[in-house]
């Protein structure tokens, strides 16, 4: 049956207008799941594999985004975007969710931590996911020991590094500090250790960095290590500090841009002082010791120049001072049997220096002398000893008066 070409008209338009229904509905349906990204607190809990960045951030990027814990205590859970991407982990490009790994979805699932300091705690251990060794390293320092005794204060990772905005501290290729990360240390550090911080910033070794950026003198973990820093209180401690001094001390290089002695560990270990804590560090590394360490003398946090006016040990009576602490009837001459860190010269302890040369030639003329006279007496034995005997010449034969003229006689 042949039918009207109006009916197909119909027919058609139908379709056009049944397949325009299908898109309009796919794209409504688009966007309602572009709205719903965008107003993540209209969405429904679906899993997803991976969550990008700019998910977390269309929420946590917007300010003045707060949590509230149990307790009463509001954490501030916004996020600048730009600088999460200028720090380290977002050049890396790294994922929100690689340290947030339980969340993939939203709503997110309530935080099972009561306070922010758990809470703290508890992402601290994302930490080892990608830094293993460091994170293990920590475990055995003095801030594990203290949150292990009850002292959640005790500092972690982030405490320290910071979390969205984790800046490089080495160089890539050379992987040594970087100058700006030798200020950064104390300043970070000083976060909790404060009245310690404000000692080192006017030592001549704080004054130094932080004020002229020298990169030669000691920051924090030169001497209290990165990760595993050791409990400084203990006897270990105070036996190992003198190498702690020498690796910077006994740096010819380093040294003699400030006309420093390099003599400081050989002179120490060659005095009384020294030997013995040498002997302790060795044989009875946990044993306690009276004997002078570099910062009883020197200070710890609080070195000054040898040369200042005020506190200097070069003064004769501040050295008194510091010997008395350990001998109190010291008097004013005790210091001058000591000899500081430097080889006698002709400029320094010009007597101790000559005299030193006189016994120098002496000893060894006096011993050498003696040595050839013994050399020469053994010789003489050696020689008397093995020496061919001579044959003595044969005797005359006797004169016996003729037997005839005896009888005539």
């Amino acid at each position: 049956m042949r039918r009207n070409p109006s009916y197909w008209l119909v027919i058609s338009s139908a379709a056009v207008l049944l397949f325009m229904l299908v898109i309009l509905t796919s794209a409504a349906s688009a966007s309602g799941a572009q709205t719903l990204n965008t107003l993540p607190q209209q969405a429904t809990p679906t899993e997803l594999p991976g969550v990008a960045n700019e998910t977390c951030l269309q929420c946590h990027g917007q300010p003045n985004q707060t949590y509230t814990f149990a307790n009463g205590e509001v954490l501030d859970i916004s996020i600048n975007a730009q600088d999460y991407s200028a720090s380290v982990h977002g050049r890396g490009g790294y994922a929100c969710v690689q340290c947030h790994s339980d969340i993939r979805a939203y709503p997110h699932p309530k935080y099972s931590a009561d306070t922010a300091r758990a809470l703290t705690l508890k992402l601290n251990e994302s930490c080892r996911t990608c830094h293993a060794s460091n994170y293990n390293q920590q475990q055995f320092s003095v801030h594990a020991a203290a949150r292990a005794a009850g002292k959640e204060e005790a500092a972690t990772c982030t405490d320290c590094h910071g979390s969205h905005y984790a800046q490089r501290l080495t160089d890539i290729k050379t992987h040594k500090l970087l100058p700006q990360t030798r200020v950064w240390i104390p300043q970070t550090c000083a976060k909790c250790h404060n009245a310690i911080y404000q000692k080192y910033k006017t030592s001549v070794h704080g004054s130094a960095l932080l004020d002229e950026n020298n990169q030669d003198v000691p920051t924090c973990i030169d001497c209290h290590g990165v990760h595993n820093i050791p409990n400084p209180t203990t006897a270990a401690f105070r036996l190992k500090s003198p190498e702690l001094c020498a690796k910077c001390h006994t740096d010819k290089a380093k040294m003699a841009r400030y006309g420093l002695s390099t003599n400081v560990l050989n002179s120490y270990v060659a005095d009384f002082h020294g030997t013995t804590v040498q002997l302790f560090e060795k044989e009875s590394p946990d044993s306690e010791t009276n004997k002078a360490v570099c910062y009883d003398c020197h200070g710890i946090h609080d070195i000054q120049r040898t040369k200042d006016t005020t506190t200097g040990l070069r003064l004769q009576e501040n050295l008194l001072k510091r010997c008395q602490t350990c001998h109190p009837d010291a008097t004013i001459n005790f210091p001058t049997a000591w000899l500081s860190h430097y080889e006698p010269s002709p400029d320094k302890f010009p007597i101790v220096y000559y005299v030193n040369l006189f016994y120098q030639f002496f000893i060894p003329g006096v011993l050498g002398f003696m040595a050839i006279l013994v050399a020469l007496d053994f010789g003489r034995k050696v020689y008397d000893r093995f020496k061919p005997k001579k044959t003595p010449p044969p005797a005359p034969p006797a004169e016996n008066p003729p037997a005839k003229e005896a009888a005539h006689g």
